[in-house]
């Protein structure tokens, strides 16, 4: 796929045009600079094919994730085949904008200049100042106003080289949401999953300021995994309270949720994001990050005061990992298929019919005034999550005693007690 990348100083809009031409609102957008700091992919759809865009963090911030912002936009123009140079249309250019062209020219990537802000026609007579930068005719833009975006897409088209076309149409990946407290160690797992500094780790909580999105294949299937910002009990910015929005956003965009929880500080905050999750239906895959520090002679009363502080997500599977010995790497993934499988379980009609017959033949049906409930038949309409709807003579003759016993038959017996499933009561008038 071909490989389009944003750069550009802080506060330029970068991300802005990024939400723009993807259609949807993927990256924080804060009138403040350095909210981007880690790479953020997307595919923008168009009629003339597909392209994966890339969003940078600013160059020459100033600040002291300079470095390590250069090295992620140097990675990322490495596979570039293009790239739009972002400068602000409405300001004088600044010693940053200089800096950005000429940084572009030694690594000498097609370029094409973007002028954002540019809200109306009578703003583009302001543009002249921009030729000093080297790169031709800015294509003026406006990511609030949506001006200039075809304009820019046609000019993309034409400077991209041409490719063959698949031979197959892309299969979608799995989506796995990582979420967790600041400093469980999410952007340390995704960076050794890739094998690369992908994303800024630092001893200091809300590094991650947006949602990351990034591809991998294990054992033959795709996976697009998103990397949140941790989400704590109380933002310190409305940056952050973005990104915690987005966070939360990512979880009901998900297939799977990775709830990464670290081992010396759990508390009620993991307990909130897996019933969050699973409230949205999603299955929650535990994983337990920074297992090198615990000795091994600790191991067990370490897994027995997680068991006792998660005691209501025992149900739920774990993985016990390190980003640093990359143990149990592989694990993730096969548990997260397993669960992505298990959401899409469909149990046929009849078989779920025959173990209705068998679960309510253990147990006295609810009865109101000497009235019995009576359970008709079953289904399922839904999967992801599953779903069963019962239809019954009487809603409301269900009590909240003979649901839980279905649901616990259901998970047992149909294999399903490691996924969020839904049941429903329907009334039916009984037939003759």
């Amino acid at each position: 796929m071909h490989k389009v990348v944003i750069v550009g100083r802080p506060n330029v809009g970068k991300s802005s045009l990024f939400n723009r031409l993807l259609g949807k609102r993927s990256a924080v957008v804060a009138d403040e600079p350095g909210v981007t700091r880690d790479l953020k992919e997307g595919v923008v759809e168009t009629e003339q094919g597909r392209f994966l865009l890339v969003d940078t963090g600013g160059l020459w911030s100033g600040d002291r994730w300079e470095k390590k912002i250069q090295e992620k936009v140097d990675r990322a123009l490495e596979e570039a085949e293009l790239v739009l140079f972002a400068v602000d249309g409405r300001s004088d250019l600044t010693p940053a904008d200089y800096e950005v062209a000429e940084y572009l020219r030694k690594k000498g990537k097609p370029v094409i200049l973007v002028a954002t802000k540019v809200d109306s026609p009578s703003h583009e007579a302001y543009l002249g100042p921009l030729y000093a930068l080297g790169f031709g005719d800015p294509i003026p833009t406006s990511s609030e106003h949506k001006r200039g975006l075809e304009e820019l897409l046609r000019a993309i088209w034409q400077r991209l080289p041409v490719k063959q076309m698949d031979a197959e149409p892309e299969v979608a990946g799995i989506r796995l949401a990582i979420v967790g407290r600041p400093n469980a160690g999410k952007s340390s797992l995704l960076n050794a999953i890739l094998g690369e500094e992908r994303v800024i780790v630092s001893e200091e909580p809300g590094t991650t300021r947006d949602t990351i999105d990034v591809e991998v294949y294990r054992n033959g299937n795709r996976f697009v995994l998103l990397d949140t910002a941790g989400i704590r009990k109380r933002p310190e910015s409305i940056v952050e309270e973005l990104a915690i929005r987005r966070s939360l956003r990512a979880i009901e965009e998900a297939d799977v949720v990775l709830l990464v929880v670290d081992p010396f500080q759990v508390g009620d905050r993991e307990l909130k994001l897996a019933n969050h999750a699973m409230e949205k239906g999603k299955p929650v895959l535990l994983v337990i990050t920074k297992w090198d520090l615990v000795k091994k002679e600790e191991a067990p009363r370490v897994r027995r005061e997680l068991r006792e502080k998660l005691a209501h997500l025992e149900h739920l599977p774990r993985v016990y990992t390190s980003a640093f010995t990359k143990q149990n790497l592989d694990r993730i993934f096969q548990e997260a298929l397993r669960l992505y499988q298990l959401n899409h379980t469909r149990v046929p009609t009849a078989e779920l019919n025959r173990w209705l017959g068998v679960w309510t033949a253990k147990v006295q049906l609810p009865n109101f005034k000497g009235k019995p409930l009576k359970i008709l038949y079953a289904t399922q309409p839904e999967v992801a999550p599953p779903t069963f709807v019962f239809f019954v003579n009487h809603p409301e003759f269900v009590t909240r005693a003979f649901e839980n016993y279905l649901r616990n038959r259901v998970g047992e017996d149909l294999g399903l007690k490691e996924v969020p499933f839904r049941l429903v009561f329907r009334g039916r008038r009984e037939e003759g």
